[in-house]
């Protein structure tokens, strides 16, 4: 799901809004992380808040976490307030931590960008042999969008079966089409290339060194009520994604590697801040990272590795968005890391509102919380 942005009139007044170090919360390789002002979401967000809508948030400035709080009513299932450590499903923004896989993987020598498809993964027909590594990266491998519903019990060898075996809908390499099957077919060059469990690879090499303890698929070790519930349009409950039709050691394969990670908003900064440092991508590995590739046309926004980018030449914002009709959220910093915003509704949509179409709303608002924020750390 990949829709702009409503931030960019705000982007011209954070520069220069990077915070301090500060206070009680662990971060990244020495640098910690401030809990922030006691203003509540809510009159921070105002009327960007449906009634009705629940879900968490954190956003913060360099290293400082300026706000990691929870909004709405108490989950009617738990009886429990969202907040900082809510578990939450983080939808097509698992893309990024797929994407960081895969340049991890380059950076220690497992692989290349330009890598065809046929040297990870076997018995790939001749229509698919050229296709490469980055290709997949930029959703313009012309594999198609998805083979079936996400709760589709399909398993990794009936997915490469049928991911291989499906008509390529472009020539690899000429056209942007947004690719679930491309990412689920990262997912398992992953796997080939460290010779280890894509959720294992992702929880040594990425979450460990960032300090992320909460954000995977089955292997943290959640409570129960620290799982949301997710809401339809109606205030129904559909369970937690721990409760969706799932194999033991994670989603299936139409989702794996693609959506449907779960983690939660102080995870998120963790996240955040070591993409700051080197602890998990040195600086090339970085640049690789946000480079802007390829165009998502129509629109004027480009796809680099996981992130969208607002302008090639002259990036402000890199940011990514995902859903699945139940929670909705959405990911965007600034290149230099000084501007953090993550957002995770487990009611996204209501009577008359859907936060799918116009959550841009919230990014936007907490953007310009934190510009009047660094402004007047400026001015005192």
């Amino acid at each position: 799901m990949i829709r702009g942005l409503a931030v960019l009139a705000v982007l011209t007044v954070l520069a220069g809004c990077s915070g301090s170090d500060s206070s009680d919360s662990p971060g990244v390789g020495g640098q910690t992380a401030s809990p922030g002002p006691t203003e509540s979401t809510e009159s921070i967000l105002g009327d960007g808040l449906p009634p009705g809508s629940s879900g968490a948030l954190v956003a913060g400035r360099g290293t400082t976490m300026d706000l990691c709080q929870g909004w709405g009513d108490p989950d009617a299932a738990s009886g429990e307030q969202a907040g900082c450590d809510t578990v939450l499903d983080i939808g097509s923004m698992t893309k990024q931590f797929t994407a960081a896989a895969i340049v991890r993987l380059d950076m220690d020598g497992l692989l290349k960008f330009s890598d065809p498809l046929a040297d990870h993964l076997p018995d790939v027909p001749a229509d698919k042999r050229s296709v490469t590594i980055e290709q997949l990266l930029t959703h313009s491998s012309g594999f198609l969008d998805s083979l079936g519903s996400d709760d589709d019990p399909l398993t990794r060898d009936a997915f490469l079966r049928d991911a291989l075996g499906s008509e390529l809908l472009s020539r690899p390499g000429t056209t942007y089409l947004y690719s679930n099957v491309g990412y689920s077919l990262l997912t398992a060059v992953v796997e080939e290339a460290s010779g280890q469990d894509y959720e294992a690879y992702l929880a040594e090499h990425l979450f460990a060194p960032a300090g992320m303890t909460s954000t995977g698929y089955v292997l943290p070790d959640w409570s129960k009520a620290q799982v949301a519930d997710q809401y339809d349009a109606e205030g129904r409950t559909h369970g937690t994604p721990l409760e969706q039709p799932w194999a033991d050691d994670g989603p299936y394969w139409n989702l794996r590697g693609n959506g449907g990670l779960l983690s939660t908003p102080r995870d998120m900064f963790r996240w955040h801040v070591a993409l700051l440092d080197d602890v998990v991508l040195d600086d090339d590995a970085k640049r690789e990272l946000f480079e802007a590739r390829v165009r998502e046309e129509p629109d004027e926004t480009y796809y680099a590795y996981g992130w969208v980018v607002d302008d090639p030449e002259d990036p402000s914002i890199l940011w990514h968005n995902g859903g699945n009709g139940w929670s909705y959220g959405e990911i965007a910093r600034d290149p230099a890391g000084d501007t953090f915003v993550f957002w995770v509704a487990n009611r996204s949509a209501g009577d008359g509102w859907d936060l799918g179409e116009d959550g841009g709303g919230i990014t936007s608002a907490l953007f310009e919380r934190l510009a009047k924020t660094g402004e007047a750390a400026a001015d005192g």
